[in-house]
């Protein structure tokens, strides 16, 4: 038997639009409570750790969606079978790379570094194009 979780809207905005998170704490404390109900749900003791890289992933995909992406457009938590999947959408049509950031003179500035992580803590991670314009990450943490 496959049990499914997905968490409810982050909070509900007047009219028929779902409010998205503002910042990756929003997104943490969503992935938390997924990841808990599930915990209780099923009688398991969360791996802290495990808990702790999906915490990350969502982080760094929530916030390249704000540096990078124009902001995010959704975002949706599942948490199923051994792992958690994380979607964040956003409103750029440029696929996430991987490239140290550089000033004018050529020295090197902090960034860069989060996409990577993503690709190294994710079980599975697709880019697809969003019919509207934007593109939606889905990453596959595993919380086994």
């Amino acid at each position: 038997m496959r049990e499914e979780y997905t968490t409810e809207p982050l909070s509900r905005a007047p009219g028929p639009h779902r409010a998205v998170p503002a910042r990756p704490a929003e997104v943490r404390e969503a992935v938390t409570r997924a990841v808990s109900e599930r915990c209780r749900a099923t009688h398991t003791a969360c791996d802290t750790e495990a808990l702790a890289d999906a915490l990350l992933v969502a982080s760094e995909l929530t916030t390249n969606a704000i540096l990078h992406g124009g902001g995010v457009t959704d975002f949706r938590v599942d948490v199923s079978g051994p792992g958690v999947r994380l979607s964040v959408s956003d409103r750029s049509d440029e696929l996430p790379v991987a490239v140290p950031h550089t000033d004018q003179r050529g020295r090197r500035r902090p960034g860069g570094h989060g996409w990577p992580i993503v690709c190294r803590l994710s079980r599975d991670v697709r880019v697809s194009d969003l019919p509207a314009g934007g593109k939606c990450i889905t990453a596959v943490v595993p919380l086994v």
